[in-house]
């Protein structure tokens, strides 16, 4: 029976990016040390900043991102797949892409995705944001293989498109994933809901690191990462907002065995849509 050991690695970046890296880092190398063979980190790992100009000031190209080349170097030291959740990368003069990014055990770059949903939302208590002013959203849907299993790529707000992540359990990923930066407000009322959701439509375990508490450029983030099995058991949960990690083991058999039970993905059926009008008076 193959099983995997996965991690979710919960921070509370702030504005420098050398100190969230080495933050970052110490919880990786902890969770290594426990035994997680894959370890994903959330949204925005080593960056959290609201202002456009302040972003570009510190952001660079992935080539050459202090984040990514150190990042690389942690995987290929602890010898496991390093999933970082997203960062900060620019991809112009005066564009950037919320970016995730694999690692293998080797620490060679194995995938990267374009979080393709950008939140632009307006919310009760007066909270508002326009993600799309700043990034690039991407237009690719991503899968990377683990060895035994293949994970599905998602960040933050796409866990709202329950399209996307049937598409990723269509194309064969057993793990799908959402690191994340959810605000407190839309957490404490979606946050379980949505992941649990994802993972009992699609038969597979969802992965999702999020990001905790109150950060220096002033948002609230919702915390609570989450590990959750293909029939909806949540199997590992941060239950708080502070930076720490937690750990579970994967048994990989339950993918085809709650595929097998539900066979939702195989039963979907083509359809179209029709729009009736209201009967006219005289029609009645």
């Amino acid at each position: 029976m193959t099983h995997l050991c996965a991690a979710v690695i919960q921070t509370r970046s702030g504005r420098d990016i050398a100190r969230n890296i080495e933050e970052t880092s110490a919880l990786i190398r902890a969770a290594a040390r426990d035994g997680a063979r894959y370890i994903q980190t959330p949204e925005m790992t080593h960056l959290l900043e609201k202002s456009r100009k302040d972003l570009f000031s510190k952001i660079a190209t992935e080539e050459a991102d202090a984040g990514v080349a150190a990042f690389a170097r942690l995987a290929a030291e602890l010898g496991v797949f390093l999933h970082i959740g997203s960062l900060a990368i620019r991809t112009g003069a005066e564009s950037v892409a919320n970016r995730g990014l694999v690692f293998g055990p080797d620490g060679q770059l194995m995938a990267r995705y374009d979080k393709i949903h950008m939140f632009d939302v307006d919310l009760p208590n007066g909270e508002s944001w326009r993600e799309s002013a700043t990034y690039r959203p991407g237009e690719e849907a991503v899968t990377v293989d683990l060895g035994d299993v293949k994970l599905g790529m998602g960040v933050c707000y796409d866990i709202r498109f329950p399209a996307l992540f049937r598409a990723l359990a269509v194309a064969g990923a057993g793990v799908l994933s959402a690191p994340a930066a959810f605000t407190r407000q839309t957490g404490e009322a979606h946050w379980h809901i949505l992941q649990r959701a994802r993972a009992i439509e699609t038969g597979s375990f969802i992965v999702s690191a999020a990001q905790g508490g109150k950060h220096e450029d002033g948002r609230e983030t919702y915390g609570h990462s989450l590990i959750v099995a293909p029939w909806g058991e949540i199997l590992a949960e941060i239950d708080h907002d502070a930076p720490g990690y937690a750990l579970a083991e994967l048994d990989l058999s339950q993918v085809a065995a709650a595929r097998g039970r539900i066979p939702a993905l195989a039963n979907a059926r083509p359809f179209t849509l029709r729009e009736v009008g209201a009967l006219t008076e005289g029609a009645r």
